[in-house]
């Protein structure tokens, strides 16, 4: 059955929303975007500013290093960043022309400038409410559900935007229609031409940053430790590649990366290993490109159950779906396809996201392993059964099942996270 003219429209309309450019953890990029956006409507120096933001984004922006502030973590660095130096007009490339002197702005900010944060009492997983505070005038931005979803611009009590909050984030418009079947179809047949600048961005990008932190003194180094351990096999390399750009990035690297389903290292895991077997492989361009297409789309999908932001390591879904991606690369059909997704979602869908910081790396290595073993698991006979744990009759029941327990079952665990990382 060849896939109908609409549907290959809306997986091509929804790789162009996703797979766009980000700077840094997009967490506090979005609350620097919120900000900018604050200070443009604003059109003064503030005074004071305010960050409301909900669980979630507080345990995201945390711990990790802020680009282009000279190494600053935190909440109040993104707000600082984003109101100081900030270009809203750049959406998640925000603070990316940041030079000497708006990092110096940036450092006045947060001296000059009393920041006071305070968590949301809204229900939205994702929240975040950035007011500025000048002489006489106030502004607020509020950002709900994805990390560039401005849903409230108001000045002094009137709204000069207002927008959709995208209630049921865990399920967009159009995301419900992703299926293994379907997106297998659209991989292998789709024309490449509307996609290929999008993939071919990919590339160039995640391999940039992905060098940068096999080269560069990044993190915790886990993609050079990787290589130094065990050596140069594709298996490896493929680890270490999206491991690297992981290292990369948690720690301030100022490179951008493509982002999946709003997450650098969620671009990172699904593109990085399927390249590195790509290359290995000798596969042509428009092979690696399908290829992509396979790993990107199934990320979104084992995603759009769970929600953006969870207790759930988004980086379990991308390691599975860059495991798949690797099998098709390597001729496999639908069948061990959706036998690689089930056996490596069964492995590794026991990793908490507690946060971004630089422990995020080892947790990719951990996913493209899965995404490894699934595979390898099947090619050798073996595979988990429906009614073992999670594991349902058939590859759609268990990502069903998949995204319950990372949007309902960890909720609590979502909640405990936080207290702990908060000392609460």
């Amino acid at each position: 059955m060849s896939l109908s003219p609409e549907l290959a429209e809306l997986y091509t309309a929804i790789l162009r929303a996703e797979l766009v450019p980000a700077m840094g953890c997009t967490e506090p990029i979005a609350i620097a975007y919120a900000a900018a956006k604050a200070r443009e409507v604003l059109d003064c120096a503030p005074v004071r500013a305010e960050l409301v933001v909900s669980n979630n984004i507080i345990k995201n922006v945390k711990s990790v290093v802020v680009p282009n502030t000279d190494g600053l973590k935190g909440l109040e660095a993104a707000v600082a960043a984003g109101a100081a130096a900030g270009d809203a007009s750049q959406v998640l490339q925000v603070i990316s022309q940041v030079d000497d002197g708006g990092r110096r702005a940036i450092r006045q900010f947060l001296q000059e400038v009393p920041i006071c944060v305070r968590p949301a009492q809204s229900d939205e997983i994702f929240d975040i409410l950035v007011e500025l505070q000048g002489e006489t005038d106030r502004v607020r931005v509020r950002i709900t559900s994805c990390h560039t979803n401005i849903v409230l611009i108001e000045k002094n009590g009137q709204a000069l935007f207002q927008g959709s909050p995208q209630v049921d984030e865990s399920h967009p418009e159009g995301y419900e229609r992703l299926n293994v079947r379907d997106i297998l179809e659209y991989a292998e047949t789709a024309p490449l031409e509307p996609v290929a600048p999008i993939l071919e961005r990919q590339i160039a990008y995640n391999t940039a940053i992905s060098q940068e932190g096999l080269t560069g003194r990044w993190g915790a180094a886990i993609g050079k430790t990787l290589l130094d351990m065990y050596g140069n096999d594709v298996t490896i390399r493929a680890r270490a590649a999206a491991a690297a750009g992981s290292d990369a990035r948690m720690s301030g690297c100022e490179k951008p990366v493509i982002i999946n389903s709003g997450s650098g290292n969620q671009g990172m895991t699904a593109s990085l290993p399927v390249i590195a077997y790509a290359q290995e492989l000798g596969k042509s361009h428009q092979e690696l490109l399908r290829a992509l297409l396979l790993s990107n789309l199934l990320t979104l999908h084992l995603k759009t159950g769970i929600g953006r932001l969870s207790a759930y390591c988004g980086a379990v879904c991308a390691g599975c779906a860059s495991g798949a991606a690797i099998a098709w690369l390597n001729g496999g059909d639908y069948q061990v396809i959706t036998h690689t997704l089930v056996n490596s979602l069964a492995i590794a869908s026991g990793i908490i996201c507690d946060g971004a910081k630089p422990s995020c790396a080892a947790k990719i290595a951990c996913a493209v392993d899965a995404g490894l073993l699934g595979w390898q698991m099947y090619l050798h006979g073996h595979q988990f059964y429906g009614g073992e744990g999670i594991v349902q009759k058939g590859v759609e029941e268990t990502i069903l099942s998949v995204g319950r327990l990372g949007r309902e079952g960890m909720r609590d665990t979502d909640h405990e996270i936080v207290r702990i990382m908060t000392g609460q």
